[in-house]
């Protein structure tokens, strides 16, 4: 009987023992109540109790939670139906309101924010939905968070992972896309060949305004050609004259010769004569050949007699 009792002792000393001294993990708060009314809350480390007056209420998770969103379907504003699920980042601020403003802290959570999912995609077109995800995630997150707040929840984060589009949808927009980028194709091919035009057709114009000035330089060479012909012809024709005027009858037989055989040059060079046959005077001809050289000896003669004055001295008186 007395071992009994010992016994009876030492498991009622080890359950006070348990309830007198509580060890709170890092990361968790823990709530205590006194006669079922909460009273403070438990930070981590070693804490004591009073036995059987106060105890132990909730043990809430203090560290960053993940909450799945399993998908759902929904309508967009232009009534296409697309199929959404997504991730939830939240922790908890406040133990106490955690552990008593709401009952099940993680299925309310996950009804506002399927809610409010519907909600959001709700008034948004297929394509905004589809090409806005960051837009949709910070007003899914602001919304969230203001009616979690009461709670002592902070919502940190909040990711869409997908947003599927029925299959005729998605066949419909892949033949939309193959459309534009045909289109695009079809643009750019259009504006090549528009290029090449213009490069050609600038090609075209740069060769037309380099013959041109290729034949404006040709002209401006023969005209200076034809002038300088004519200059010299003129000074030949002076030459002459002046020969003629100082009695030199010789210059006006290699002038009249010059021009003869010149006009006997261009019959016979003509296309349309094959054989020329002209009365020639021989002795008009050796007559003013004969003119020439006179003509050449005589200027030969003069230059003979002004080389000899240059080089007789000067005599000495």
């Amino acid at each position: 009987m007395g071992q009994l009792f010992a016994l009876v002792v030492i498991v009622v000393a080890v359950i006070v023992l348990a309830k007198l001294v509580r060890i709170v993990p890092q990361g968790y708060e823990w709530t205590v109540e006194r006669f079922g009314r909460y009273t403070r809350t438990l930070s981590p480390g070693l804490h004591f109790l009073v036995p059987f007056i106060y105890t132990i209420g909730r043990k809430m998770n203090m560290m960053e939670q993940v909450l799945d969103v399993p998908s759902q379907d929904v309508i967009t504003k232009d009534n296409a139906v697309v199929r959404v699920d997504g991730v939830v980042f939240y922790q908890v601020l406040d133990a106490s309101k955690a552990a008593y403003e709401v009952a099940n802290l993680e299925q309310a959570a996950l009804a506002l924010i399927m809610t409010n999912i519907r909600t959001v995609l709700g008034s948004m077109d297929l394509d905004e939905s589809l090409s806005q995800r960051d837009a949709i995630n910070a007003k899914l997150l602001k919304v969230v968070d203001e009616a979690t707040h009461p709670w002592g929840v902070k919502v940190n984060r909040i990711e869409i992972k997908d947003i599927a589009p029925p299959r005729d949808l998605v066949d419909s927009m892949a033949r939309q896309m193959k459309a534009e980028r045909e289109k695009r194709a079809n643009i750019l091919d259009a504006e090549g060949f528009r290029q090449a035009a213009i490069l050609k057709a600038e090609g075209e114009k740069q060769s037309v305004i380099l013959a041109a000035e290729g034949e404006k330089e040709a002209a401006f060479r023969a005209a200076e050609a034809r002038e300088r012909s004519a200059e010299a012809e003129a000074k030949a024709t002076a030459m002459v004259s002046e020969a003629i005027a100082n009695g030199n009858v010789n210059a006006l037989n290699y002038f009249v010769a010059t021009k003869y055989v010149e006009a006997l040059k261009e019959m016979a060079n003509s296309p349309n004569q094959k054989m020329l046959l002209l009365p020639v005077e021989s002795s008009g001809i050796l007559g003013s050949l004969a003119g020439i050289a006179e003509l050449a000896k005589d200027s030969l003669s003069q230059q003979q007699a002004s080389t000899t004055v240059r080089r007789t001295p000067p005599s000495i008186s």
